[in-house]
């Protein structure tokens, strides 16, 4: 038996390969990593397997294929079959990939999006595992998932990042939760550190002490306008300059390389030491690589690395008007966002620092916004958005928006409002007599109408009359 396993991102891969050490795949099936490159320009930001430390990740799989690559010049978030054409795309890949004839499972990320849902509609017997993608994973399931995927899935894989708190993905099919702990993604990243020995811009002291400014991938995505962005980063620049002497910019990986080039002229204006990582390597690697003092970006995964991975101080810039700005409510980003400002602005504690017997505000927090951006698909989640929000109303204007309370009718709605009848404007005293003697010409005239109607009506009987009358 294959089991294929799919990764949009090298850091997908390292996670892979964490899992796979912690044990979550113990069986005998064969290995199979399918690489699906998520960048929407790959020709831009390179492929998978040419990253930092590739090949060490994929000793752990008995080899590897690309989809990106077989699906050229179309993206692999394109890719969407008709159904006529499944069982020849079975046969295609079957071929291409030696798969041969026997059964397979698949583990998919992102499985409410293609590829993952065209790979499980090919393979349409396959057990489906769904694998954590970063801080997505704490978050519900963005679209509803066809029946035919949904009866077929087994687990859903997610790495610890924050301590004990459970994710909301895929809530809804009750799947089997398997938690890997986040020491086993630390592993690999140090052994992708220490595999890396290419030289890096600035003094590389290994005392650390700089601090590392991660980029963020947004204007991209349509959630914030290039300049937004820029100014994201300046405000990201500054927040390390604060008695550190070097600072360090890497870009998100599916990032051009205009970021950068921006960054460096207002790090000049600013009077910054900046040094550009154009490294393919993955940043949480330089975390071991540089060991910074301080780490700082918005709402990138990597800050919950650096914390709870690493014991490095971070800083997270404009999440707050992020928070604001973010549209629609249900935009999938938003419970990444949400967490690092729970987390890192506002100091509210993982949910393992907190009682045992109780979830803790983290939890509750992330299971309302979760109910708040899917109330449809998470119901059962209901009671307990309704009880945080009635206890923390101060949070409201920070979380949620007012017309999505109202709409789900939650506390904190908006105050129905109540339309009045409006009062006929007052006469002025001068003008009563007006109106008095206007009331009176009113009546006359009605009586001289009624008078006049009764003598036509009159006139026309005497007529009719005549003409009958022998």
């Amino acid at each position: 038996m294959t089991r294929l396993l799919v990764a949009s991102t090298l850091y997908q891969v390292a996670s892979l390969a964490a899992m796979i050490d912690a044990g979550a795949f113990t069986d005998d099936r064969d290995r199979v990593l399918v690489l699906a490159n998520g960048a929407a320009t790959p020709e831009l930001s390179g492929r998978i397997q040419d990253g930092c430390g590739f090949e060490l990740l994929a000793s752990r799989f008995e080899r590897h294929v690309d989809l990106t690559d077989l699906l050229l010049p179309r993206r692999p978030a394109h890719f969407d079959p008709r159904t006529e054409d499944l069982p020849m795309w079975q046969g295609l890949l079957r071929s291409h990939w030696a798969l041969g004839t026997g059964p397979v499972d698949l583990v998919v990320e992102s499985i409410q999006v293609n590829p993952a849902v065209a790979l499980c509609r090919i393979f349409h017997t396959a057990g489906i595992t769904v694998h954590s993608d970063g801080l997505m994973s704490y978050g519900p399931t963005r679209n509803e998932l066809p029946r035919q995927l949904a009866q077929r899935l087994d687990a859903l894989i997610y790495v610890d990042l924050v301590p004990g708190l459970l994710p909301a993905l895929l809530h809804e099919h009750d799947p089997l939760l398997r938690a890997v702990p986040a020491g086993y993604l630390r592993a690999v990243f140090e052994q992708l550190a220490a595999a890396d020995d290419s030289p890096l811009p600035g003094p590389g002291s290994p005392d650390g002490g700089g601090a590392l400014v991660l980029g963020q991938y947004l204007a991209g995505l349509g959630l914030i306008d290039t300049g937004q962005e820029a100014s994201l980063h300046r405000d990201m620049l500054a927040a390390a300059d604060r008695g550190i002497t070097d600072v360090y910019f890497k870009a998100h990986p599916s990032a051009g390389p205009g970021a950068a080039t921006r960054l460096a002229a207002d790090a000049r204006e600013l009077g910054i030491a900046l040094h550009i990582i154009d490294s393919p390597m993955l940043a949480e690697a330089l975390l071991v690589r540089l060991r910074p003092a301080l780490v700082v970006s918005a709402f990138s995964t990597g800050l919950a690395t650096a914390a709870y991975l690493f014991g490095i101080r971070v800083e997270a810039v404009g999440t707050a008007g992020l928070l604001r700005e973010l549209a629609p409510y249900q935009n999938s980003n938003r419970i990444p966002l949400t967490l690092i400002h729970a987390l890192f602005v506002q100091g509210i504690c993982a949910p393992i620092a907190t009682d045992p017997s109780h979830p803790g505000r983290l939890q509750e927090l992330a299971d309302t916004v979760a109910y708040c951006m899917q109330a449809q698909r998470l119901p059962g989640l209901r009671g307990t958005a309704s009880a945080f929000l009635a206890r923390n109303p101060r949070d409201i204007p920070v979380y949620f928006k007012r017309r999505r309370l109202t709409a789900l009718g939650l506390p904190g709605a908006l105050e129905p409002v109540v339309r009045l009848p409006v009062a006929a404007p007052p006469v002025p005293v001068g003008q009563l007599a007006t109106a008095g003697q206007l009331a009176r010409e009113a009546r006359r005239a009605a009586r001289c109408a009624r008078t006049t109607t009764l003598q036509a009506l009159a006139g026309s009987l005497d007529r009719a009359a005549s003409k009958i009358r022998p």
